[in-house]
């Protein structure tokens, strides 16, 4: 469905350009893009060699503004080559400080590559995506766009000028009625019907400024996760819930609701689940939620992923930041946290903890995996299920997982991303794997649907 006028990317969200080996490339529908020249050791078949240091992804092309209708430009026959890229990956428990990190060396993946990869500026975050029929939503710290999955062109952009009350996207999600639902950072939450903007704040009696997540019961209501409790909003009133009525923790994460039509929450304090019948329960570490903390790693300070301070009418001020290190640069461990979850088609529940892998709840027993099974990192940012074959996909601090119920499949910045912090997945209609990092978006295409190289 076409969303509003067409209109050209804004300058804020940087220049948008995809590197894309689609399918649609054969089929004629697009023309290929060249990627970047990259000079690859041979190869033997027993045998997998380095290549050599990955590239820096950078937009090659910008749309500028016009009164104009927007036209499609047809991308070069080549591009440019990008600067060298080095990434300054978080380090192991007790390794030493690293003024300035080695090269990383590329190896080639077996199963997936980068098919494709676009910029939203340097110091911009993608927090969330929404693949939507013939579209991908990306949310990022700065507003959001539009994308086209089959041409890979940005069809919309939008931020404050549009409707958003804050750019700041940190969940995305349609409901039933074909609704678009934004969860922002000290914005409240913005629906948008392709036409009308409407954005809920706690004058309207919405739990907090800040929305984390928001699913849809089959009764019609909204289930919003705030960092002040949930709320529950009918279409005309919002009643909220706390930890007096039972949640873990007031710092909700996650939120998705089951077959049977409980609610479940994803907490600062553990997992929750209310219900049909109003009934409360909550499962923390020592239930199984969250692997051991094998490495006795400290507890980071920024719980929250941000801090609330003040009181009163300040009672909602809130700073915000993504580090996951302590001050020494080593990872860090917080039980109980939940930063996602998804439900499988079994029904089974997965929970991305911090530093305590993801944990697989079905309904009696809990089982955690970690980077000893195959999971790329131990804090798990987004946990996302495969419309096409139910498998999980987790994006985590050191890269990608895929597991199929029996093997782990993980991309990393060794096998080309940008950045190892992935912080959301998605996956389109074309069965593309996107994935939200820090400045921008990478394309994993599989292998055995012809990626190129």
């Amino acid at each position: 469905m076409t969303i509003g006028p067409k209109r050209p990317a804004k300058p804020l969200l940087i220049s948008i350009f995809f590197l894309f080996f689609l399918t649609a490339c054969g089929q004629g529908l697009i023309q290929p893009i060249s990627p970047p020249s990259r000079e690859r050791s041979s190869e033997k078949t027993a045998e997998r060699r380095p290549e050599k240091a990955p590239e820096k992804r950078e937009a090659q092309t910008r749309e500028t503004q016009s009164s104009a209708p927007p036209r499609t430009v047809p991308p070069p026959k080549t591009a440019p080559s990008p600067a060298p890229h080095r990434l300054v990956p978080s380090k192991p428990p007790g390794a030493p400080p690293v003024e300035t990190p080695p090269p990383l060396t590329l190896v080639r993946h077996a199963d997936y590559s980068i098919g494709g990869s676009f910029s939203t500026g340097e110091g911009s975050y993608v927090r969330s995506l929404l693949s939507d029929d013939q579209s991908v939503w990306v949310g990022t710290t700065e507003g959001i766009i539009q994308v086209s999955s089959r041409s890979g062109q940005a069809t919309q952009t939008y931020t404050t000028k549009d409707g958003l009350m804050s750019p700041y996207i940190f969940t995305m999600n349609k409901d039933p009625k074909g609704i678009y639902w934004f969860g922002t950072n000290n914005g409240g939450i913005s629906r948008f019907d392709g036409k009308d903007w409407k954005t809920y704040l706690p004058s309207d009696g919405l739990a907090d400024f800040w929305v984390y997540g928001v699913d849809f019961a089959a009764d019609g209501t909204t289930w919003i996760a705030t960092w002040n409790g949930v709320s529950r909003f009918d279409g005309k009133h919002f009643k909220n819930f706390n930890t007096g009525d039972g949640l873990a923790d007031r710092w909700v994460y996650a939120i998705a609701i089951d077959a049977e039509g409980a609610i479940w929450f994803g907490t600062e304090g553990g997992v929750s689940r209310l219900a049909p019948n109003g009934q409360w329960q909550t499962w923390v570490h020592q239930d199984g939620l969250g692997a051991p903390n094998k490495h006795r790693l400290s507890k980071s300070d920024n719980t929250g992923f941000g801090t609330q301070f003040g009181e009163g009418e300040e009672a909602y001020k809130h700073s915000h930041n993504l580090s996951v290190l302590d001050p020494s640069g080593n990872e860090t461990y917080n039980e109980n946290y939940v930063f996602s979850m998804a439900i499988d088609p079994a029904g089974n529940k997965w929970f991305g903890t911090w530093g305590g892998g993801v944990s697989r709840f079905d309904g009696s027993q809990w089982q955690s995996y970690t980077t000893e099974d195959g999971l790329a990192g131990n804090i798990v940012y987004d946990v996302t299920v495969d419309p096409h074959d139910g498998a999980l996909w987790f994006g985590t601090n050191h890269g990608v997982s895929r597991f199929d119920g029996k093997t782990w499949t993980r991309f990393t910045a060794q096998h080309g991303l940008a950045n190892e912090n992935v912080y959301a997945v998605a996956i389109d209609t074309e069965k593309r794997i996107w994935l939200g990092e820090k400045g921008g978006v990478d394309v994993l295409i599989a292998r055995s649907q012809g990626s190129p190289h």
